[in-house]
């Protein structure tokens, strides 16, 4: 089994990285082998690549859509996951979400805060860009948000997300979901696939 943890680079404002992360626990648990989460900024690697969201650019694209969603509903039946529910606020500004992910990690509630999180965004979906909806949802979870949002203004918290989304493009990324095992690197939630392969082979 491998020493270096695969990686899982998100961003809560991507629904493909939510039907990664509800499919992640079963490879774990298939795998014995724990997922590395690593908050970046999607928006922040978007400008860096020139890059857009896939709702940008599959629209107006003839069939491209409808492949998309069938491969999403192969996705979800080969792992066995929820779908995701539309957020209607979408797109979202996730920059405050974000850089609370990299506060919660320094206050040791950080996969508390990330099931949270994406909770919000993609099962009960609220205007998470709203920092006072974002705090009276992550405080129904039972999280301290009003502290933790404080928190992710902290000139240290601002600067870890910044480090991560631009070591994130120095190794490849594009987009999220994006992960790594090692220096292999894969890009969407349909890849999930290969890196139990990889993670498992090893």
């Amino acid at each position: 089994m491998s020493p270096t943890a695969p990686q899982f680079l998100f961003d809560f404002g991507s629904p493909n990285a939510f039907l990664s992360h509800e499919a992640i626990p079963a490879i774990e648990k298939r795998t014995g082998v724990k997922f590395e989460y690593v908050p970046i900024l999607l928006g922040g690697i978007f400008k860096a690549t020139n890059n857009r969201s896939p709702a940008e650019t599959l629209a107006g694209v003839k069939n491209k859509p409808e492949f998309n969603a069938l491969e999403t509903e192969r996705f979800l039946k080969r792992f066995q996951v929820r779908p995701y529910v539309w957020n209607p606020f979408f797109p979202v500004n996730t920059l405050n979400l974000m850089r609370a992910a990299v506060a919660a990690q320094l206050e040791g509630v950080f996969e508390k805060y990330v099931e949270a999180a994406f909770h919000h965004m993609w099962v009960e979906p609220r205007k998470m860009d709203d920092p006072e909806v974002a705090i009276e949802a992550l405080t129904a979870s039972g999280l301290d948000a009003a502290k933790m949002f404080a928190h992710a203004q902290e000139p240290d918290v601002k600067a870890k997300l910044i480090e991560n989304t631009q070591r994130a493009v120095e190794r490849g990324a594009f987009g999220s979901p994006t992960f790594f095992v090692g220096k292999e690197m894969f890009f969407g939630k349909e890849q999930l696939r290969e890196v139990e392969e990889l993670i498992a082979g090893e």
